[in-house]
């Protein structure tokens, strides 16, 4: 069971926000609890609460993101819109500094009205965020805080988990 959900991005981003502090505290919080109770929670709560959730209708990982691409991912998202996996490569993907392949924009190529272009032959990336199915929430946490403004499930499930672990916010200076 969760409590109430909130959606809208401009009260998220708010929120974010007026809780850095809190936010902060909390991870130092999580620290010290165990990390495979942690993930438990988490999985849970990802499970009940991105049902909830629309992404499609939202798109906010698509416009702010920048997206790695793995080899293997070009030629169906190439032949989905209809051009070869060159030409795909020449007008839609960058090396990244480290030599990964990343979209060159950001927002990315595909989002359209908030919805992808290329749903059903989306990146992995795009597939797996915002990865809160994934196991060490805590080694990722303050990656995860860095999106908690602007996703509205890992918002949800940040602030479900500190209600979950019994975590205080008054206690905060």
């Amino acid at each position: 069971m969760v409590g109430e959900i909130i959606y809208d991005r401009e009260t998220i981003a708010y929120y974010s926000k007026e809780r850095e502090d809190e936010n902060d505290a909390f991870r130092e919080f999580l620290f010290y609890r165990d990390g495979v109770e942690t993930d438990k929670y988490v999985h849970d709560l990802n499970k009940n609460i991105s049902t909830l959730i629309d992404c499609t209708s939202c798109g906010a990982c698509c416009k702010n993101l920048m997206i790695n691409v793995e080899e293997g991912e070009i030629k169906p998202v190439a032949d989905h819109i209809g051009i070869n996996e060159t030409i795909f490569k020449e007008n839609f993907v960058e090396e990244s500094q480290g030599g990964n392949m990343i979209m060159n924009t950001i927002p990315c190529h595909f989002l359209e009205d908030s919805k992808c272009r290329v749903y059903e032959n989306r990146f992995n990336e795009c597939r797996e965020f915002p990865h809160l199915h994934k196991s060490n929430f805590k080694g990722r946490l303050f990656a995860t805080l860095m999106h908690y403004g602007m996703c509205p499930i890992i918002f949800n499930v940040v602030e479900e988990l500190k209600i979950k672990t019994g975590f205080k916010a008054s206690s905060i200076q």
